[in-house]
């Protein structure tokens, strides 16, 4: 039992060295991808808006385009499929994440983003941060039992870092890509988060959203409720239009029309509706300086508008996933809900709420991970765990709610049982 037991010891050890490792290669990624991405987004997206406006039409197509051709050459046309392929490798413990993933990801999140494709960079960062802790598990530093932990050790600090939520990060890896618990995962997942938030301690990250909330009351409830449920219908529309519109591309021989169908279409919707431009996150910031000054239409429509044009993106042949427009879109739609609410029902909701329920409800129930929006959510604001129990309630039905009504996962492409 000694000999077991010391044995087990030297196994954990190994394992806690190598995701602290994996933590630290995994955050250093994440940060330099997030801080050149938010600064070429913001210098292009300026640039063309203030001269050339027209340039938003072709912006998206210079970069799924420019994708294509690094595919094609560089990458000797392996295609990327996402967070499917991570499932795949810990499904299926023979394969692995090659390592081409890393600067793939890195480059095509990237190239999608700053040209104005509608999505953002959470998903390249998340595939290329399971693919280093698979290079590190691929030199049997650790015991070969452990692939599922290192994986999940570097979307841990990934996510981390993205969101200024070390939190955020480990239920990420534990709802969506371990999709269990167990003390291995617990030591190397806490490692990793450990890591980050070390990190995010000396490069602290700044809310997504300046205003603070001014709190909460139980007469709002109601509202709330039947917003996440509002939310959960929205993050449906787009797991349909993400299905069908990936569907109808794939039928589309012809390369040079594929990439630039779904890139013109973009970038005329870009050309229209600049909100739409890259993640949207310079959007959201904006619109929530000042609330009650926009339009209830025009947040309804680009509550809409948003995951059309992340589908078509990633259609086209862009690099990206759910997350960034799920939680614009949903914020979108919090806030126009508030809008009707206050103007037309004569309510006193608090603006900054709705955005950050609306985000939390639609992410959650998108990526099928209540725990992590709540906590991801919680960091969209200065004091957002004022909000907690409103956000716990509402991400929890509004998942439910999506897999009652659509009961299909974009990342796994299977239809999980209602729970």
């Amino acid at each position: 039992m000694k000999k077991s037991a010391l044995i087990h010891r030297k196994y954990y050890f190994r394992l806690i060295i190598a995701s602290a490792l994996i933590g630290l290669l995994s955050a250093a990624l994440a940060f330099f991808l997030k801080l050149i991405t938010e600064f070429f987004e913001e210098q292009i997206f300026h640039t063309v808006s203030h001269h050339a406006t027209l340039l938003f039409i072709l912006l998206p197509t210079i970069g799924i385009t420019a994708i294509y051709f690094l595919r094609k050459y560089a990458f000797q046309k392996r295609k990327n499929k996402g967070i499917t392929e991570i499932y795949k490798t810990l499904d299926q413990r023979k394969d692995h994440l090659p390592l081409f993933k890393i600067p793939s990801h890195y480059f095509n999140g990237f190239l999608t983003v700053i040209f104005g494709g509608s999505t953002g960079i959470e998903v390249s960062t998340v595939v290329a941060t399971a693919t280093i802790g698979n290079e590190v598990y691929k030199k049997e530093f650790s015991a070969k039992m452990y692939k599922r932990e290192l994986v999940c050790a570097g979307v841990c600090a990934g996510v981390a870092i993205l969101f200024a939520s070390p939190l955020a990060g480990w239920l990420f890896a534990i709802e969506v890509i371990a999709r269990k618990l167990n003390k291995s995962l617990f030591l190397s997942c806490t490692t990793a988060a450990l890591v980050a938030w070390f990190i995010l301690y000396f490069l602290p990250g700044k809310p997504l959203i300046a205003i603070p909330s001014t709190g909460w009351h139980w007469v709002a409830i109601p509202f709330m409720l039947l917003l996440s449920l509002m939310s959960a219908a929205l993050s449906v529309y787009f797991t349909v239009l993400v299905v069908k519109i990936k569907s109808f591309f794939a039928g589309i021989n012809n390369n040079f029309l594929r990439v630039n169908l779904g890139a013109l279409i973009v970038g005329t919707g870009i050309f229209f509706f600049p909100f739409l431009y890259g993640d949207s996150y310079h959007a959201l910031k904006e619109i929530s300086l000042r609330p009650e000054a926009q339009s209830i239409l025009l947040l309804l429509l680009l509550t809409l508008l948003k995951p059309l044009a992340a589908s078509l993106t990633l259609g086209a042949g862009g690099d990206g996933g759910v997350f960034a427009p799920g939680i614009v879109s949903g914020a979108f739609l919090g806030l126009a809900f508030a809008l009707f609410c206050n103007t037309y029902l004569g309510t006193s909701l608090v603006y900054v709420n709705f955005i950050v329920i609306g985000a939390a409800a639609t992410l959650s129930a998108s990526i099928y991970a209540p725990f992590t929006a709540l906590f991801l959510a919680c960091h969209l604001i200065p004091n957002g765990f004022v909000l907690f129990f409103p956000l716990l309630v509402t991400a929890l039905l509004s998942n439910y709610f999506a897999r009652w009504i659509f009961p299909y996962n974009v990342y796994t492409h299977k239809m999980p049982a209602v729970q």
